[in-house]
């Protein structure tokens, strides 16, 4: 099935043609401003399915919404005319094309153009008024304020928000390609008679702003978002694509001492934190218990055992653990526990407790197994 793309460049463009690449099934066409006029004409003419992405929308003088986003579609119609498959064309409009500025009455120009082209023809004509969209490889200062904060908080650069209060509505570009999936396979999404890419996600500027400003301290804190709100988790995501290349990594706080170390991962607000514990050979570390924090113990290197018992009883309980073979040990409530590197290597364990640490409220109450 041959799937023409044009604008298989931009933003939406380059993010579908990598997404349908990936199906055998499809032969993606793409279509860029590098593209000759015979090699549009060739994709047109042979093409079972058409997304329509190319557009204007910063135009350096006001005319070229005309020429970038009517004209050249009457150029693409004109070859898509001749394709006796009369594939289905689907179009990115804007919700702008509701509004009265040169950008959305050129979109809306353009809308009329296909359907009375879809109407003439009879080419399935699918047309969405897309709102702002975010995402990876998205450009900043052209594509999106998303794109342009992610881009300059993750640089140290201040951003300006001129109104907190004024409020986007937004669409992730996951679910961009879900729905041009969905359309592809003649299933598409259809609210109110309109085609649609569901998951909006109705976001104030202050939020968007504080939000990003907060993954970039998230380092620092060694804490996680809330990855239960969707909107935040793909914030998230579209905030890490935008890192500088030579900042991938970050350093983390090793508390060492003569027994080894331990070191703070990541901290959640509702999921607890994560630990790396290094014990060297013969060395035991807890000897306490906790009335209502939970943990799990995974030793990933070295070998050991995990005692438990319970306060007012002498019997105890070992759980023998080794990196050769990789089990989870809960460390239930009530139980006074240890764990002892039995190697002649360092021991290594992943530690999860359910709960970020509080020095005020330890809930922790030392006493040897």
């Amino acid at each position: 099935m041959k799937i023409v793309i044009t604008g298989a460049n931009g933003f939406v463009g380059k993010n579908l043609s990598a997404e349908l690449s990936r199906n055998e099934a499809y032969e993606v066409i793409k279509i860029t401003r590098q593209s000759s006029a015979e090699e549009i004409k060739q994709a047109m003419q042979t093409a079972d399915f058409v997304f329509h992405l190319a557009g204007v929308n910063r135009p350096e003088t006001e005319d070229e919404f005309q020429t970038g986003n009517v004209d050249t579609l009457r150029a693409m119609l004109d070859a898509l005319s001749d394709n006796d498959k009369k594939p289905a064309v689907v179009f990115s409009s804007t919700i702008q094309a509701a509004l009265d500025n040169p950008y959305g009455r050129s979109k809306r120009a353009a809308e009329e153009v296909l359907e009375a082209f879809g109407k003439e023809n009879g080419n399935q004509i699918l047309i969405y008024r897309l709102p702002n969209l975010f995402g990876k490889w998205s450009r900043p200062n052209y594509n999106t304020v998303i794109a342009t904060f992610c881009y300059k908080v993750a640089r140290n650069e201040e951003i300006q928000v001129n109104d907190p209060s004024i409020e986007l509505t937004l669409n992730y570009i996951d679910d961009i390609m879900a729905e041009f999936k969905r359309a592809l396979e003649g299933n598409p999404t259809i609210i109110n008679g309109e085609y649609t890419v569901p998951n909006h996600h109705q976001v104030t500027l202050g939020r968007i702003a504080s939000l990003i400003q907060s993954f970039k301290e998230d380092r620092e804190r060694r804490t996680l978002p809330k990855f239960d709100d969707a909107f935040e988790k793909a914030l998230y995501s579209t905030y890490l694509s935008f890192l500088p290349e030579d900042e991938f990594s970050y350093p983390l706080t090793m508390h060492t001492d003569d027994r080894g170390s331990f070191t703070e991962f990541l901290k959640t607000p509702d999921r607890g934190q994560v630990s790396v514990n290094i014990s060297k050979p013969g060395i035991t570390k807890g000897n306490h218990w906790h009335h209502t924090k939970n943990e799990k113990f995974l030793v990933v290197s070295g070998q050991g055992v995990i005692r438990f018992r319970k306060p007012d009883e002498e019997k105890v309980i070992e759980y023998f653990v080794s990196g050769d073979k990789l089990e989870v040990v809960d460390i239930p409530v009530g139980y006074t526990h240890n764990i002892e590197n039995l190697g002649d290597t360092d021991m290594v364990t992943v530690m999860w407790v359910n709960e970020i640490f509080d020095p005020n409220t330890p809930d922790t109450y030392f006493l040897e197994v």
